[in-house]
């Protein structure tokens, strides 16, 4: 089965091509289509198995992160969204489409409706981060992009990937669910208990991703496409790494589990 994984561009998102290689590495058929092409031609999501929306700084970062698009995704095409999740297809947000996610509702999803009850904001350091961190599976967690990995080292560069949920009651349903995925943690796989830079943002409880009650549709600040090949790690010349990057594992997830159907 050719798996067909759409990356969405256009406005500002800037990680496409290089998320477009990781799938494609991972084995995936990736086409990089333009928003405006997808609004015109909604039925093109009957074309793919897979969804991603990319980071970077989509129309500019303007009002808040992920904001427009996000809202431009919902009004759009929210119900081509909605019966592409609901065919059992899978979907990927990384950095400001982590943002974009969780702004239109995509995540954390509880009553498979959009509404937002978590939001990602600005870093208690005040600034943008660019740095490495490491991260852990979280317990329980029911994820299929996550699987097999119980810790890994990606980059993250953001200036509002500070996760908070909107009041307690949604974060207990988070950990109850098991839609808690990853956490920032310390290089011994110790969680971070917000210590910065451990934990690069001040997200509550150290989490860097979540998915939905399926565990199809995900979304994380760190950035997977950007460590899919030894070389990729700033300290390639010093350390053993194997010559494949552990973020293309995340990819390589999400495409034995359709093939699988």
């Amino acid at each position: 089965m050719n798996v067909r994984a759409l990356i969405l561009t256009g406005f500002g998102i800037n990680c496409d091509a290089e998320t477009q290689v990781a799938f494609e590495r991972a084995g995936a058929l990736a086409e990089r289509v333009h928003l405006n092409d997808l609004i015109e031609a909604p039925e093109r999501f009957r074309d793919f198995q897979i969804m991603a929306i990319p980071g970077g700084f989509s129309f500019g970062d303007d009002v808040a992160s992920g904001k427009v698009l996000a809202n431009r995704l919902r009004y759009r095409l929210g119900d081509p969204l909605k019966r592409f999740i609901a065919d059992g297809k899978l979907m990927i947000g990384i950095c400001n489409g982590f943002q974009v996610m969780v702004k239109m509702g995509i995540l954390p999803m509880f009553d498979a409706h959009f509404r937002q009850d978590v939001t990602l904001t600005h870093n208690n350091s005040g600034r943008f981060e660019d740095r490495w961190v490491n991260l852990v599976s979280a317990h329980g967690n029911r994820c299929i992009w996550t699987r097999g990995i119980d810790a890994i080292e990606l980059p993250v560069r953001h200036g509002e990937g500070k996760f908070i949920p909107a009041d307690e009651t949604a974060l207990r349903r988070l950990w109850d669910n098991g839609q808690v995925a990853i956490q920032y943690a310390t290089k011994s796989g110790a969680l971070a208990n917000g210590a910065f830079p451990q934990n690069p943002n001040g997200s509550v409880d150290d989490i860097a991703g979540i998915c939905d009650p399926t565990g199809r549709v995900f979304g994380l600040m760190p950035h997977p496409e950007a460590f899919i090949e030894r070389t990729n790690h700033p300290e390639w010349t010093r350390l053993a790494l194997p010559e494949e990057g552990a973020g293309l594992r995340i990819f390589k997830n999400a495409v034995d589990y359709v093939q699988r159907l």
